[in-house]
């Protein structure tokens, strides 16, 4: 095995005001729990094998300065009452042996569970175009299952979103992160 897979992952989500933007995404980060890693955004594959770990697993894997791998959207404002929403959708295969695909997605006006379906539903789009089949979404869904069926294989969807709808005039941050560990 490549040690520069990794092999575990977490998802966290954060949200962040201040006068400054940049400070509003540290604290943003900060809410997160990663704002002592070197984040480095990575594209969108999840490594067959792949275990998700519950946020505080992860967190006990994260050191000060480290280098860490994660997939994140984010989205930031400084307009009253906007509503902006931060969200990573995950689409898992159940072959262990195949690999998933992570989407990131960030929206102005849409609520938390309307970013995270869309969140999902591109994960699973993606997923599916590697495989070179034609998704539609509405007809794929077993909404009984709440799984995917994508050409007789069934993906598990799962999201992890931020929204925050901004009550002051300061910059807002909301960022949603799948955070890779070894």
């Amino acid at each position: 095995m490549n040690e520069h897979i990794p092999k575990k992952l977490f998802f966290t989500k954060g949200v962040g005001t201040h006068k400054e933007q940049l400070h509003s995404f540290e604290l943003a980060l900060r809410d997160a729990g990663i704002e002592k890693c070197n984040l480095v955004q990575v594209s969108s594959i999840m490594p067959p094998g792949c275990r998700i770990i519950s946020r505080a697993e992860g967190f006990k894997k994260l050191q000060p300065g480290a280098i860490t791998f994660c997939v994140m959207s984010r989205c930031c404002s400084d307009e009253p009452r906007r509503l902006i929403a931060a969200s990573i959708g995950c689409a898992i295969p159940v072959d262990k042996k195949a690999y998933g695909y992570i989407s990131e997605h960030h929206s102005f006006g849409y609520t938390e569970r309307q970013t995270g379906d869309y969140a999902e539903d591109l994960a699973a789009a993606m997923l599916a175009s590697t495989l070179g089949i034609d998704f539609d979404v509405d007809e794929s869904w077993d909404e009984k299952k709440e799984l995917f069926k994508i050409s007789g294989k069934i993906v598990g969807t799962r999201n992890i979103t931020q929204s925050c709808v901004l009550n002051t005039k300061d910059y807002t941050t909301v960022l949603a992160a799948a955070v890779f560990v070894f």
